[in-house]
């Protein structure tokens, strides 16, 4: 029979494209009795967060807490995930299994760094994962930026998907037209929201598939908006959409796509030797830009009342105000042109400009991670924790996880690999003794400091008793809930 320690790694979730540690590794790998269990906290409860846990969970002593500074756990996958994907929120199940095995608590309502530091939490485990992921947006730094009309789409995917700070968002969705700054699953994810159907989100109520909130769902049955132009600063090569969000895009009812066959001259020959991903992306691209579409779907086309469109090599200039000068009225872009080959391809203006008018722009140029502890490094340029393989550097029993690991790319997948990969050097470190030694004493050092200090910690029992509230609420409008948005609901139903 293989050795304790080496029954631990769980063939089923480890990724094929990781090495497991090898055998002889873990046979002599040192126990910890009762008082010296490895205690490890992790610092946020989205896909990072849980993922981390998870793994960790494989080591048969370790109690992992986790700490989060909103009311209910799951991040990105609550808060982020588009509300007619509910498929893909299913990763909430397994998370759930995590947060019920009697070595793992959830302890919502934690705001690191303001509540607790993490020096605290550096004395009282014995290591220490961040995964607090990214949870702010990168500004556009141009003129009129400020004006009313101009959102990031982060906070307005927070509106619809009811995150709590951005309830009282309250966009105007009155102008005929849109423009989304950036070309990626977010600014497609927001655009097909902007212009589903009233009758294409009726139907995703009845049959349960979406948990958008009744205030968001309000105001989109009252968009006057008829037009989304996705604008980017480089070229379909460059899009960073994926083939699935584009294929929704192009296949939304009630819409036709709009874009430009001189973008995509020459594009045929360059295709070849790009990675297949990559290809069949940009053929699929090239042939609704290109090709004349059968008779069927020319109909359709030609009904639909909406259109969204794909405009490339053009970059924000300026935010144009209306006459009056109190909201926005249109967008000045430069017109660009690529320098340079593969990773190195880089948008140069031309020096001409183009307007575009609209009455809504969304900055969706991506998220960043901000610094959650003056005793923690941080990069703000590149808006990560300096780590190597997820060990923050010069700071021994501090590692990170997820986006403020390496930055807001990928999706739940590439995460979850990623986590297990901090996961799997943190107990490397375990094992090799680079940990404090001795017992440590976790979440009662913790609580005592909470305690002392005014906070009131959520536990998952709780969230499990808010999860059954929203359940109830949706039921009576044929959702799969209806989320409690304002936290001041969710502390009087916990009676905290």
């Amino acid at each position: 029979m293989a050795p304790r320690c080496w029954r631990w790694w769980n063939w089923a979730v480890w990724p094929r494209t990781l090495s497991p540690p090898a055998r002889s590794t873990w046979s002599s790998c040192r126990h910890f009795s009762a008082q010296e269990t490895p205690q490890i906290c992790v610092v946020g409860s989205g896909p990072a967060g849980f993922y981390t846990a998870q793994h960790l969970l494989k080591h048969p002593q370790a109690h992992v807490d986790i700490y989060e500074k909103q009311l209910v756990p799951f991040g990105l996958v609550r808060f982020g995930v588009a509300p007619d994907h509910p498929e893909v929120k299913n990763v909430i199940n397994t998370f759930t299994q995590t947060a019920h095995s009697e070595r793992c608590a959830f302890w919502g309502n934690v705001v690191v760094g303001r509540d607790v530091t993490v020096p605290e939490l550096r004395e009282a485990y014995h290591a220490v994962v961040l995964s607090y992921g990214a949870e702010d947006h990168r500004a556009l730094g141009i003129p009129g930026e400020e004006l009313p009309g101009v959102y990031s789409a982060r906070a307005f995917v927070g509106w619809y998907n009811g995150l709590p700070e951005n309830r009282e968002l309250a966009p105007d969705l009155s102008c005929d037209t849109a423009v989304i700054l950036g070309q990626g699953n977010v600014a497609l994810d927001v655009a097909r929201i902007l212009l589903s159907p009233l009758e294409h989100l009726e139907d995703l109520l009845l049959c349960q598939k979406t948990d958008i909130t009744e205030a968001a769902l309000r105001e989109l049955r009252r968009s006057r908006v008829k037009t989304v132009w996705i604008v980017g600063r480089r070229g379909p090569l460059q899009v960073a959409f994926t083939i699935k969000e584009l294929r929704e895009m192009i296949q939304l009812p009630g819409t036709r796509p709009v874009l430009d066959p001189a973008d995509f001259l020459g594009l045929q020959d360059r295709i070849k030797e790009v990675p297949r991903p990559r290809k069949r992306l940009t053929e699929l691209l090239l042939r609704t830009a290109t090709e004349k579409p059968g008779a069927e779907e020319a109909a359709r086309q030609a009904s639909a009342p909406r259109a969204w469109g794909l405009r490339f090599f053009r970059s924000p200039q300026q935010v144009l105000p209306s006459p009056d000068g109190q909201r926005a009225a249109g967008i000045r872009l430069a017109v660009t042109r690529l320098e340079g080959v593969g990773e190195t391809t880089r948008a140069v203006p031309t020096g001409d400009v183009e307007d575009l008018p609209c009455g809504l722009v969304l900055s969706s140029v991506g998220y960043k991670s901000r610094s959650i502890d003056p005793s923690v490094p941080f990069d703000p340029k590149l808006g990560v924790i300096p780590n190597l393989e997820g060990r923050v550097v010069d700071v021994p029993g501090l590692y990170c996880s997820g986006w403020v690991k390496r930055g807001p790319t990928g999706v739940i997948a590439t995460t979850m690999t990623d986590s297990f990969l901090t996961s799997q050097e943190l107990l490397k470190d375990l094992q090799a003794g680079l940990l404090p030694a001795g017992p440590r004493p976790g979440f009662a050092a913790i609580q005592a400091l909470l305690s002392s200090r005014g906070v009131r910690p959520v536990s998952f029992s709780d969230w499990e008793k808010v999860d059954a509230e929203e359940v109830s609420r949706g039921q009576g409008s044929g959702k799969p809930r209806e989320k409690l948005v304002n936290p001041r609901d969710v502390v009087r139903l916990l009676g905290h």
